[in-house]
This record gives C-alpha cells, sequence and structure tokens, in this order.
C-alpha cells in the first residue's frame, strides 16, 4: 500500500528556481491581482475548516502547514499549534502572538499530545509523504477529535482551467515562463489520491465540494473521523524496518 510514496518533485530550472521564494510569498499573501482573486474563492477552504467552531474557541487545534497564519482570521484558539518549516511565511504575521508552539514537522510531535481538532488548508497536495503525515494525525487526535482538510481540486478539468487562466497567464506575462512546471513542482498530490490516503486511515470521511461534484470543482473539504489507530501504527512501524 503506498508504495509510491514517499514522492519526488521534479527539479526547477534555473530560471524558476531563482524566483521561487519571492513568488511563493506574493502568491501566499496574494500580492498580485490574480493571487487575491484566488485568496477571495480559497475563503472557502478556511470557512470549511472553521465550520465546526465559531470565532473564538477552546477547542485544542493544530494546523498543519499554517503558512502566513491566514487560518485565524476565521477561528481563534485558546491552545493553537502549527507544523510549519518556511518560517519567512509567518515571522511578521500579526496572528504570530496566538500561536502556542512552532514545530518544522510533524514527526516533532510526541503522541503524547492530543488536539480535538487538526486542520489543514491547501497542504496535502504539497506534501511528499503524505500518508506518514496522516497516519500521525490518527495518533495525534482526541478519541472524539477530527482532521479538517482543505484542497485545491488538483487533477481535474476544472481546477486545471481555473489556474491557467488567472495566475497561469498572469505568471507568464511577469516572468515569461511556464507555471504549469511551477505547479507539478508543488503539487506532488492529486485530489484523489489524498481522499484515497484519507479514506484509509479515517474510517468517516465526509467531502463537501465548491462545485457541482468531486470532478467539477475547484476545491474539496473533508471531515475525517474516527481514526484507525491500529492500522496507522502498524503503517509507520512498517516505515521503520
Amino acid at each position: 500500500m503506498f508504495k509510491n510514496y514517499p514522492k519526488t518533485r521534479i527539479e526547477l530550472p534555473e530560471k524558476l528556481e531563482a524566483i521561487y521564494n519571492q513568488h511563493y510569498k506574493s502568491n501566499r499573501d496574494g500580492d498580485t491581482t490574480a493571487s487575491g482573486l484566488a485568496q477571495k474563492m480559497e475563503a472557502w477552504l478556511h470557512k470549511k475548516v472553521a465550520a465546526d467552531v465559531k470565532g473564538s474557541h477552546d477547542k485544542k487545534t493544530l494546523e498543519i502547514g499554517a503558512g502566513t497564519l491566514n487560518q485565524l482570521k476565521y477561528e481563534q484558539s485558546s491552545h493553537y499549534d502549527i507544523v510549519e518549516p518556511f518560517s519567512e511565511l509567518y515571522k511578521n504575521s500579526p496572528y504570530i502572538t496566538q500561536i502556542k508552539n512552532i514545530y518544522n514537522d510533524i514527526d516533532e510531535i510526541d503522541i503524547s499530545q492530543k488536539y480535538d481538532r487538526i486542520t489543514s488548508v491547501a497542504t496535502f497536495e504539497h506534501i511528499l509523504d503524505l500518508p506518514k503525515v496522516v497516519a500521525k494525525t490518527c495518533l495525534l487526535l482526541n478519541p472524539n477529535g477530527s482532521l479538517r482538510t482543505s484542497i485545491p481540486n488538483e487533477g481535474t478539468f476544472l481546477w486545471t482551467l481555473g489556474w491557467k487562466l488567472t495566475t497561469g497567464l498572469e505568471f507568464k506575462i511577469k516572468y515569461g515562463l511556464d507555471y504549469g512546471i511551477l505547479m507539478k513542482h508543488e503539487h506532488v498530490n492529486k485530489a484523489d489520491e489524498i481522499e484515497e490516503v484519507l479514506n484509509y486511515f479515517y474510517k468517516k470521511n465526509k467531502c463537501y465540494t465548491f462545485g457541482l461534484c468531486k470532478k467539477v470543482a475547484f476545491y474539496r473539504f473533508y471531515e475525517s473521523k474516527e481514526p484507525n489507530i491500529e492500522l496507522a501504527q502498524k503503517y509507520l512501524e512498517s516505515l521503520d524496518k
């Protein structure tokens, strides 16, 4: 199972590599017209993740791939931890004072830590060893906790058309480079692959779409409950052999 993980990224051409960090930060901040428009659409991703809480709450939360901490526009927890290896994204965020613990990798978190909620917004498509990360979430959740994941609908026609006509076009005009190469470098997991991993480790998964259906949508949101602890433990143990 999951023999194609961990995945590897395609190498970026020299010209793309030179502007990568600058573009990544600018895109996360919504500094351009296209990325600003994308952020408005992406509000759906954030709102779905926060739909189980109302504003301020006391549910102990871990966010995987917290980026610029923009999820905290939609919710504030009395205990909010994050996993985010790219410190440049969050170091100047106005929300940084609301963060209790910062981890570079989920493996840094001891399984004695238990969370009421584990969340992720537009991150699972980037993770090279996704089954390992999802298996670890199973061990970090409280018995009645939930994993709340929102993702772009990578691997479908509508999603591809959407970025080609917006961010991709803007990127081509600004840099004269192919945004599609950058997307292949970044998005290593398709939406259906992410669903397969969630279904393997969690007994209950609800999917909601920003569109007509899974195949004709811009985004998906998954609420995952009842983690299969034994399965997750066996999978993680198999990685150490």
